[in-house]
């Protein structure tokens, strides 16, 4: 039966990333229009932009950053308005790109950097330029993003206090080559493909993709707003639907260049497509003329199921919340955190099709080191590593403990 018109209809707000491409696809592949549903696109600049519109009503729903989704329902920095995660867009897919300059400081090598030995370099350099009054800069694309709080974990495990040794401050991505050339910060962390567009220009080289801190982690998800969701279900499991079967796509090797040429087009990215599918395909330039390398899981899409929204992924993201903004632990606040990811509208959207659906709802994080089945209630489910780079494993039940180990 078809969906009415106007609760068929969602404008979703994006920035220009590779990881917006599952609403693109959507649309553009037409499998939304397959579901009967219709997407109209609007791109944005900024995240806190891309928020607004969707909270004030100007889009439905918006490819977002997962902490801007839980900050927003419990009203860091605004008034609260209960935001709803379905379905997640993807898992990693960043980098941790430095100056020409800084890279040469630390003495970067051919290929990706360890993290700890990286890390016992940066240290170095860091503690120099803050004892001289210059500290070093780092750019993200929000506070309340996945990029600022997988650098401050890096950092802070390796010895670099952030806010002390370090300053951090906020770029948009289309900007964040652009700050990087002008000098204005030594070192971004940000997706796709503007960490790229920074080593082609010569003015950054890639140091670290951040696989490589938290192998699974948490990236960007489609977020509604709560009462979208309570008005339209049937429509956002359409949705749904239309964003899995574009993360099939997505997937799918003979179909990696076609998905670079939608990405590249000035409407959506507006970047080269050889640019582009370099990270569909997880090859990944670290310096100008520098040779590709291969990355594994660089941009994790589909498999695994790694669109399904796990209350412990929001359940992590509070706890880095709690630990940089620098409040108490609330338990009811990280129940309502936990409770902007809803799998469960992701297992009625997708019951029937082809995908594997875990049976729980939570997991440890950080405890999987090689392939391991999973329980599921739909499919056969197996899981590959999602390992933290420190060793650490989170559970969500015990947030409290976790953070009291760590050394800020």
């Amino acid at each position: 039966m078809p969906l009415p018109t106007d609760a068929a209809r969602f404008r979703i707000g994006f920035l220009p990333l590779v990881d917006a491409a599952l609403p693109i696809l959507a649309r553009e592949q037409g499998f939304a229009a397959a579901e009967g549903v219709r997407i109209d696109l609007v791109r944005d600049m900024t995240w806190a932009t891309v928020r607004d519109r969707l909270l004030y009503g100007h889009t439905d729903a918006a490819h977002l950053i997962a902490p801007l989704a839980i900050a927003t329902t419990l009203g860091r920095g605004r008034p609260a308005v209960p935001l709803t995660v379905p379905f997640v867009l993807g898992l990693n897919g960043n980098a941790v790109t430095l100056s020409t300059a800084l890279a040469a400081a630390v003495d970067l090598g051919a290929g990706l950097a360890d993290p700890i030995d990286l890390g016992a370099r940066l240290r170095t350099v860091a503690t120099a330029r803050a004892a001289a009054g210059t500290p070093l800069r780092f750019g993200v694309v929000h506070r309340y993003s996945s990029h600022n709080y997988m650098l401050r974990y890096w950092l802070a495990a390796v010895g670099i206090r952030p806010d002390r040794d370090v300053e951090i401050v906020v770029t948009s991505p289309p900007f964040a080559a652009d700050a990087l050339a002008a000098g204005e910060v030594d070192g971004i962390c940000v997706g796709e493909p503007w960490n790229s567009i920074a080593v082609d220009r010569g003015v950054g080289r890639i140091a670290l993709v951040t696989a490589q801190i938290w192998r699974r982690g948490v990236e960007k998800v489609l977020a509604v707003r709560a009462d979208t969701v309570a008005e339209r279900g049937e429509a956002v499991a359409a949705l749904l639907r239309a964003l899995h079967r574009a993360a099939a796509h997505f997937v799918a090797p003979d179909t990696a260049a076609d998905s670079a040429a939608i990405l590249s087009r000035p409407e959506y990215c507006d970047a080269p497509a050889e640019t582009i599918l370099r990270a569909i395909t997880d090859r990944v330039r670290l310096a100008k003329d520098g040779a590709t390398l291969h990355v594994p899981d660089f941009m994790f899409q589909y498999r695994e199921a790694a669109n399904f929204p796990w209350r412990s992924q929001a359940a992590w993201l509070y706890s880095q919340m709690t630990r940089w903004d620098g409040t108490a632990f609330s338990p009811e606040d990280a129940q309502a955190a936990e409770g902007v990811f809803r799998p469960d509208l992701y297992r009625a959207a997708l019951a029937g099709s082809s995908a594997p659906l875990p049976g729980a709802s939570s997991k440890l994080e950080g405890s999987i080191g090689a392939a391991t089945g999973v329980g599921a209630t739909q499919g056969r489910l197996i899981l590959g590593s999602d390992r933290f780079f420190d060793g650490r494993a989170f559970d969500p039940d015990r947030i409290p403990a976790y953070l009291a180990g760590m050394d800020d």
